[in-house]
């Protein structure tokens, strides 16, 4: 991709799954990393595959607005002024809405939705003052088409899609541009989590790629590319867009 060498990318929740194959992809393309992660652990391991390009982690939740703030100020010390945010944190617990409690909603509330504000919110005015910027928020298919068992995550992702079209409006004569990437259904340690192990997780998996055109779930490489396009020179004239990158489960 055009133009990411040298540049300063963020990505949060960049040590496991589809954060860390962001982190290797922007990576390998010429830019300096900076992990934002509960897991400084994970962080560690996924700049260690990396190689010899440039990614530091950062121990960050989120959610909460002064730590966001300070991460930020101290990447811009260290590795220079932030081009590309990539906002890949977040977290669910699939489960019928009406067994849920008010901390749950919050829960889920404060890391798929306040999260990005705060991360939006730190990042956002610095690109503006400096006339360029891109931001990549990775929502879901599930804030396009709803999903069972995920009423509040699929919320907070259709509420990041909106807030991330206002953005694009307010910040485009900035020079700075944000859109959003959808996955589908994915290969990811979260997922494993939740669909666990056994018959029953097999028949689960294997009812799900029936349904997918391309007969087989996601990969994280398979967003690698998109965010890279989006934070490149080759994304220059995109903005204010929600990509959906399902293998065909979605075509709206």
């Amino acid at each position: 991709m055009k133009g990411l060498e040298g540049k300063v990318a963020i990505v949060t929740g960049g040590g496991q799954g589809i954060g860390r194959a962001l982190v290797l992809r922007l990576a390998a393309e010429g830019c300096k990393v900076a992990i934002f992660d509960l897991s400084p652990e994970a962080g560690e391991e996924t700049a260690k595959l990396a190689g010899d390009a440039v990614v530091k982690t950062w121990k960050v939740d989120v959610s909460d607005y002064d730590a966001v703030q300070a991460a930020v100020a101290a990447v811009e010390d260290d590795l220079g002024p932030v081009w590309a945010l990539v906002n890949n944190a977040g977290w669910d617990k699939p489960q019928p809405f009406i067994v849920t409690d008010p901390a749950f909603w919050d829960k889920v509330i404060a890391i798929n939705l306040k999260g990005n504000l705060n991360t939006h919110f730190a990042v956002a005015g610095r690109m503006a003052q400096r006339g360029g910027g891109r931001i990549i928020n990775i929502a879901s298919d599930a804030a396009r088409v709803g999903t069972a068992n995920e009423a509040v995550y699929s919320a907070c992702k259709g509420g990041l899609i909106s807030f991330t079209k206002s953005i694009a409006r307010e910040l485009a004569r900035k020079g700075v541009l944000a859109n959003c990437v959808c996955p589908g259904p994915t290969n990811t340690p979260m997922m494993a989590s939740v669909v666990g192990e056994g018959p029953e997780a097999e028949k689960w998996k294997d009812a799900m790629v029936r349904g997918i055109p391309l007969k087989r779930i996601g990969e994280p490489e398979d967003y690698a590319g998109m965010v890279a396009l989006l934070a490149s020179d080759d994304g220059a004239f995109i903005t204010g867009q929600a990509i959906s990158i399902s293998g065909g489960l979605t075509m709206l």
